[in-house]
């Protein structure tokens, strides 16, 4: 079957460059189980999920000259085995050997001539754990008829449900010459649409205007963000090399609950206020000057109920809305309430702030639906100027009961965000059975302290709870 892709979708197509490419990414850990598991059980289950994420089946194909958006075609030659792999650490593996390794994956380009997402089995990792790391383009996910893979290879039992056979046949995959005659017959029965996409392709640039139709944004919201203005000047924000530092840090969902009942805000409110507590001790090891007006702005796309109800017996049912949040850190303020007094502040003045999703909620939706959550934050992000934020902050409301996958208990669950355009910094946050899982995804050279950050979130959690005491 042949489709083109949407405005949005060619734009992270065209748009990624080596420095900032277009990949949404996670990292589970997982209980090894007393018989292991093996990448054939593994590669089982990704096979018998295929079926609900066909776009993982298609490769891009580009039309020539750039006359209309490019197609997703079926690949024929589709290989899992080159899309599932597997790597070891050297036995007992430590999480930073864990974290360079995702780093470094995270770093490859994938190959543009096959489907565009990789997945990793890490063997060999201490305390008796295994991992999978998986990495996607932004391309492949839009949230509502395409979710990322993570998505829905997570089961709520550790026997997983029967899957009946899947017999796929790729379609025909056309040929240069058919694909000029679509082009063309769509010059003549769209012109308008596509001659937006030829300024596309020779610009390599996309109208703000066209992302945010096809995300289904209100213009009102729009004018409301872009009116904010630049960011302000931050060492977050420089030029960015292909190389990755990535770490992480967890966190008690319970603490985050108790210092929001205190306190009488959302525990999103609360996540803020510790990346800004941990932002303004990171400025100030760096001897950066920090004011009490100092700011730092934060991209922070919030997860809300959609406006129709939601059926759980689908995983491609609509999980539910991800508007744009612009918020300023006040990283110069020193007393930890006061950050997060204006940070809820800022939450309950955005229009959406009374649908908001709650992580006790979530559990409705079929599948995990936290890859699928920061893939579509990532999408609002940058329909975004870079230039209007400081750095990006998803986070993904998760199940807060046991997951599986491929009958293996899932211990921990991280994003893995990308960079964008002059952004040193990128951090995806994720609630699941209890805790809040934090995924630190840094440039390597621009920011080489990147590990002081988990133990500075750790402070600013600190902080609040005893306040809150």
């Amino acid at each position: 079957m042949v489709t083109r892709l949407s405005a949005s979708d060619a734009s992270f197509y065209r748009l990624e460059s080596s420095s900032t490419p277009m990949y949404v990414g996670s990292l589970q850990i997982l209980r090894k189980p007393r018989n292991g598991l093996s990448y054939e059980t593994l590669l089982a289950t990704v096979e018998q999920r295929l079926p609900l994420i066909p776009r993982y089946r298609q490769k891009v194909r580009e039309v020539s000259f750039g006359l209309a958006r490019p197609v997703w075609v079926d690949d024929r030659e589709f290989d899992i085995t080159y899309h599932v792999r597997r790597s070891a650490l050297p036995s007992p593996g430590s999480d930073a050997q864990l974290h360079d390794l995702v780093a470094r994956l995270g770093s490859r380009p994938l190959d543009k001539s096959r489907p565009l997402w990789e997945m990793y089995l890490v063997e060999g990792l201490a305390k008796n754990r295994i991992a999978i790391y998986t990495k996607s383009h932004q391309a492949l996910v839009n949230g509502m008829t395409a979710l990322e893979i993570g998505h829905v290879i997570a089961d709520r039992t550790q026997k997983p449900p029967a899957f009946g056979e899947d017999i796929w046949i790729p379609g025909r995959e056309p040929s240069d010459r058919q694909l000029l005659f679509g082009a063309f017959g769509e010059w003549i029965t769209r012109p308008t649409a596509q001659a937006a996409a030829l300024r596309s392709a020779v610009t390599d640039a996309v109208t703000t205007t066209g992302q945010l139709v096809e995300l289904g944004r209100r213009a009102t919201e729009v004018a409301r963000t872009v009116a904010r203005g630049a960011a302000p000047s931050s060492p977050l924000n420089t030029t960015v090399s292909r190389n990755r530092r990535f770490s992480v840090a967890s966190g008690s969902l319970d603490e985050f609950r108790a210092v929001r009942a205190r306190y009488d805000c959302d525990v999103n409110d609360v996540v803020l206020a510790v990346v800004a507590g941990a932002l303004r001790n990171w400025l100030l090891s760096r001897g950066e000057p920090v004011r009490a007006t100092t700011t730092v702005r934060a991209m922070a796309p919030m997860s809300v109920y959609p406006d129709t109800e939601i059926d759980s017996s689908s995983p491609g049912q609509a999980i539910s809305e991800v508007v744009p949040f612009l918020v300023d850190l006040p990283v110069g303020e020193a007393n930890p309430v006061v950050r997060l007094s204006q940070i809820s502040h800022a939450t309950e003045t955005h229009p959406t702030a009374p649908s908001l999703v709650d992580a006790r909620t979530i559990i409705t939706l079929s599948g995990f639906a936290p890859p699928t959550l920061h893939a579509m934050g990532i999408r609002v992000a940058t329909s975004f100027s870079a230039r209007l934020f400081n750095l990006l902050i998803t986070n993904a409301p998760g199940a807060q009961n046991q997951m599986y996958i491929a009958g293996t208990k899932l211990l921990e669950t991280y994003a893995v965000p990308p960079l964008l355009h002059n952004q040193a910094l990128a951090i995806g946050v994720t609630s699941y059975n209890g805790m809040l899982y934090f995924g630190i995804n840094a440039d390597r050279d621009a920011m080489s302290d990147v590990d002081m950050l988990p133990s500075l979130l750790r402070e600013s959690l600190d902080e609040l709870v005893e306040a809150a005491r």
